[in-house]
């Protein structure tokens, strides 16, 4: 697996890993909880997809923001490669989940970055980041996945 995060890290231009930190522009990160605890419904229903080998429906489902960073092909084919080896998803704890506005190499709007504490079958400890975003329409979707 040694590529393996190479291929997630290059999968998508708008995959975040980490949750937004303090700057000038944005002195602290707001809490939303509402906002939060719609994302981490859709991020559910998303990685329940990915968890049942449904990637495709995946990159129908994801966010305008992620379609347009990856072709649909191109999607099914890198995720394949890189979840298929894991296996099952033994178990998935939410380890942090944090409402942003401002996020590196994603255009400003609302994000939930939620990080995942995930055991698969072939690798014990994994934490998985995703982040749902509000989309134009005002559903929550997801924009970016990362494993590491």
């Amino acid at each position: 697996m040694k590529g393996f995060n190479a291929v997630f890290c290059g999968l998508l231009a708008v995959a975040i890993v980490g949750c937004e930190k303090p700057t000038p522009d944005n002195p602290s990160p707001q809490s939303n909880p509402a906002a939060e605890s719609a994302a981490s419904e859709s991020a559910q229903a998303w990685l329940a997809l990915v968890d049942g080998g449904n990637f495709g429906q995946s990159w129908d489902d994801a966010a305008t923001l992620f379609r347009s960073a990856i072709t649909k092909a191109d999607w099914e084919k890198s995720v394949r490669a890189v979840r298929t080896p894991l296996g099952k998803v033994i178990p998935r704890k939410i380890k942090s989940r944090q409402s942003a506005t401002v996020l590196p190499g994603a255009p400003d709007g609302e994000y939930v970055v939620i990080q995942y504490d995930t055991a698969f079958a072939a690798k014990a400890n994994a934490i998985e980041t995703i982040t749902p975003m509000r989309d134009k329409d005002g559903k929550w979707r997801v924009s970016g996945y990362y494993i590491k």
